[in-house]
């Protein structure tokens, strides 16, 4: 977007607000405030369904509410890919030839 005025030094943050005011800028903020607003208090739920079970006064059943809270979040958790088998092969392969053509290398004469 480009800025259809050039600057102005003598120009106050007054005309800036009132230029923005004029071009629908300050209801765009007031959108995106409301929005962020509603998603701040929309995921407010989801922290206290965490949160409940310290105020369970049956130690038997706030164990039991911890241990469902655990399983959910390992449930959501991904699981660590597995390791790649055929890179630590061939970089096994790589050191064998390697060892190989360094004892090759020490029967030759390097000083005659």
């Amino acid at each position: 977007m480009s800025n259809p005025r050039p600057y102005d030094a003598k120009r106050t943050i007054y005309d800036i607000v009132a230029a923005a005011d004029a071009g629908g800028g300050i209801a765009a903020l007031k959108f995106l405030l409301l929005v962020m607003a509603g998603l701040s208090i929309g995921a407010a739920p989801a922290l206290a369904e965490v949160e409940q079970c310290r105020f369970i006064q049956a130690k038997a059943e706030r164990e039991a509410c911890y241990e469902r809270q655990e399983a959910a979040l390992a449930a959501k958790r991904k699981p660590e890919p597995a390791p790649d088998v055929t890179a630590l092969d061939s970089l096994q392969q790589m050191r064998r030839e390697d060892d190989a053509l360094y004892r090759s290398m020490r029967g030759i004469c390097r000083g005659c």
